[in-house]
């Protein structure tokens, strides 16, 4: 398989990325800079059980640093990317709008430079749902027209599918932009919803609702969006945009119960408003990715959460 850049390689979808990667018999180069968006630690268990593989290399750098990001292909002699690093969440991108365009998007130039001039020619783009911003038209599906990203880490997102197709057209490169739905499972990030929801009812203590919960999200579990990057890496088509999703909705409220029925608790709720930024739905039309890969979700959310839960009391970070 050559050699695999996978950026934000320590994180919660790069981790399992990486492992199947290596499994698989490819070189993975990590490049992750151990930021404290959260606590570093939870990125330090993720990649422990790689540290003995000798075909596992870690690169502590930041994606800004374009020097740093031109080496790291040369060094390894990179053959595609899986590029997942990123600021990620809608409400911290809306207090720091800046910092969001300066990693997700002069970083993402700098790995579409680094992969064109180190003839890396296969791109793999972790982009997001929340591109769609406010569709009413459900569910969401890639020829939807993309002109109301309501957050800046959306718009963000959505400016690097623009700058990687201006690479596929100027340059050849081929690329994929996958468009996650809302990615939950083991060693999700702790200040994600289902994580911190499971961690507050797990301490008896009440859950933040914002709004009166009926908004829904199309949740993925983790290994199904593991599978869909592996079959967009093995395609390389020359330019395609994919969702990723469930492909079926859940709201607040149900997802609340779900990890309460879980956990065996009472779940308590904190009502408070709806949050600047948020979008009241979430629905993947997944047509595409099984018409190109034959890929479908397999994981209902009823068996996803059951697993996170299982994984959360067992592994949580005190």
């Amino acid at each position: 398989m050559g050699t695999i850049l996978v950026t934000g390689g320590a994180g919660f979808i790069g981790c399992h990325v990486s492992g199947e990667l290596l499994d698989r018999g490819a070189d993975v180069v990590c490049l992750d800079d151990f930021n404290d968006y959260y606590d570093p630690a939870f990125k330090r268990a993720n990649v422990e059980p790689f540290r003995t593989k000798p075909r596992w290399h870690l690169v502590e750098g930041d994606i800004r640093d374009a020097s740093l990001v031109d080496d790291t292909y040369r060094r390894f002699g990179v053959t595609a990317t899986v590029h997942l690093a990123a600021r990620a969440g809608v409400r911290p991108s809306i207090r720091d709008p800046r910092l969001y365009q300066e990693v997700n998007g002069l970083g993402t130039l700098n790995l579409l430079e680094a992969a064109r001039k180190a003839n890396a020619r296969t791109f793999i783009f972790g982009s997001t749902s929340s591109v769609y911003g406010i569709n009413s038209k459900v569910p969401f599906s890639e020829e939807d027209p993309i002109t109301r990203p309501v957050s800046p880490y959306a718009a963000t997102k959505r400016g690097n599918e623009l700058m990687a197709f201006t690479f596929h057209h100027l340059y050849g490169l081929s690329v994929t932009c996958l468009r996650f739905f809302t990615v939950y499972g083991p060693r999700q990030r702790p200040e994600m919803a289902i994580y911190l929801f499971a961690d507050r009812l797990a301490r008896g203590l009440a859950v933040p609702r914002f709004g009166d919960g009926s908004s829904a999200r199309d949740y993925t579990y983790v290994d199904d969006i593991t599978a869909g990057v592996l079959a967009a890496l093995d395609a390389a088509p020359a330019f395609e945009i994919v969702n990723l999703g469930g492909s079926r909705t859940t709201t607040l409220a149900r997802l609340i119960e779900l990890i309460a029925e879980a956990l065996g608790v009472e779940p308590r709720v904190e009502e408070l408003p709806p949050q600047p930024g948020d979008v009241p739905i979430t629905f993947a039309d997944v047509t595409k990715a099984k018409r190109l890969w034959g890929w479908e979700p397999k994981v209902p959310i009823e068996e996803g959460i059951r697993r996170f839960v299982e994984w959360f009391l067992a592994h949580r970070l005190q």
